[in-house]
């Protein structure tokens, strides 16, 4: 009776996931498709078709922000459910406990996890990379100028003292659009400022194209090329600015030993890697929080008060994991501090407050 019910809540709650992601899915597209139609609208490479196709690129890194929301809400929508319905009355007077009948619900939130971080990351990973290549593009064909205000990478070589910025970066660092190249004097001071269109890296040298050149009380000058010499290395520059939305979980174990061998900080990569394996583990501590606010039996409606209280508790360990991702991926703590302590510890009391209901 136990396995046949268990499939049965089980089916449930996937067919509840289901529907609950193709909700999310069709408002984020909607949402994104709006926002990205008034920001490209305007360039001339952007059409109807390419912002469709943009918006589909970016939804997977969309979802998959939201995953932890949708478990919540699930749960939440599952338990209720059934409650409404008196069947976890019927499977208490039958005998089950509810940590029996909540174990399909976990199990099919770990599963969702698990998909997430084996199946959904590396779509993400793939439509990020390959949406910020084809803004790239349509940035291309307009006049629009940019400019950066902290220069992320930073290239000495003899008296060359360079700082460099770019609003895109594309190859794994070995491209910048709309790259800003500062030169300094041996004095520190600014002797020549380069605002390039792409900036490519090669043998020995970085290859500018479509180049305004800035000197102190000159008049600026267009340049079709220009070449500025460099002792930086691809396999370097890949690893120094490899950004962890846009490599797959199969890459990050990979990615982080290559860096360590170059001496590149890697605690995002690490935060990132830890915060994918955490992902199952996140969605059962939401499904238990769902369960603390949801199993009780009311024939007509739940508490509101109650409800609420699980859908701030939610948002509240969401918010906690995020923040404290930021100072994982920061140097302020271990990654796997950052990542594995809120997870842990919402697991730990959703448990309590569960064995505080059912066993007393």
């Amino acid at each position: 009776m136990i396995r046949t019910l268990g499939r049965y809540f089980f089916r449930r709650y996937m067919m509840t996931a289901f529907w609950f992601f193709v909700g999310v899915m069709s408002l984020v597209f909607l949402i994104d498709f709006t926002e990205s139609s008034g920001r490209f609208g305007s360039l001339p490479g952007a059409s109807v078709t390419g912002t469709l196709l943009l918006t589909a690129l970016r939804l997977p890194l969309i979802i998959q922000q939201t995953v932890p929301f949708i478990g919540l809400f699930v749960g939440m929508t599952t338990l209720i459910a059934l409650n409404r319905k008196s069947e976890l009355v019927v499977a208490r007077a039958a005998g089950i406990s509810a940590w029996q009948f909540m174990m399909p619900f976990l199990f099919g939130a770990f599963l969702i996890g698990l998909a997430t971080t084996l199946l959904i990351n590396p779509l993400a990973a793939y439509g990020q990379s390959k949406a910020l290549s084809l803004e790239a593009e349509w940035r291309e064909g307009s006049n629009r100028t940019s400019t950066v205000s902290v220069p992320w990478l930073r290239q000495i070589s003899g008296d060359t003292d360079v700082a460099m910025g770019a609003r895109t970066v594309l190859e794994g660092g070995t491209q910048l659009v709309d790259a800003v190249l500062i030169h300094f004097d041996s004095e520190g001071r600014i002797a020549l400022r380069q605002d390039a269109r792409t900036a490519n890296l090669k043998d020995g040298y970085w290859l500018l194209n479509d180049v305004l050149e800035t000197r102190p009380g000159e008049i600026q000058k267009r340049l079709a090329t220009a070449q500025v010499a460099t002792n930086l290395q691809k396999d370097f520059i890949q690893e120094r600015l490899a950004q962890p939305e846009t490599v797959a979980f199969y890459d990050l174990f990979q990615k982080i030993r290559v860096a360590r061998s170059f001496g590149v900080p890697t605690q995002a990569l690490e935060t990132q890697f830890h915060s994918l394996l955490s992902m199952p583990f996140l969605l059962v501590a939401m499904t238990l929080i769902a369960a603390t606010v949801s199993i009780k039996f009311s024939r007509f409606n739940q508490s509101r008060s109650v409800i609420l209280g699980g859908i701030v508790s939610g948002f509240v360990l969401y918010v906690a994991t995020v923040l404290v991702k930021a100072f994982g991926s920061s140097g302020v703590m271990p990654p796997y501090v950052a990542t594995w302590v809120p997870v842990v510890v919402a697991m730990a009391l959703g448990a309590t407050i569960l064995l505080h209901k059912e066993d007393g």
